[in-house]
């Protein structure tokens, strides 16, 4: 087997719902900012995750939410470290 296998997560979701998440998850008063679309911005974000369901026997079974969660823990136990400094 050669070349790469798409991990992710087939939901869909905008990047603005993922920013609004991540935003309300970690508190932030930080605001968005609307850029134009590049001309060569990928109208779809689901990965195909077939190969690796077929070849890995791998399938996601985190939720977004949680997966955020989790993230944003670990990046802050860093921080209150000082790995961040």
């Amino acid at each position: 087997m050669t070349g790469p296998i798409n991990l992710g997560n087939p939901g869909e979701f905008t990047i603005r719902e993922l920013a609004e998440m991540v935003l309300e998850l970690t508190g932030s008063r930080s605001r968005l900012v609307f850029q134009p679309l590049p001309p060569d911005d990928p109208t779809q974000r689901r990965p195909d995750i077939r190969l690796a369901q077929e070849k890995l026997g791998w399938a996601p079974t985190v939720p977004l939410r949680e997966g955020l969660l989790h993230t944003i823990g670990y990046f802050d136990r860093l921080l209150s470290d000082g790995a961040g400094a």
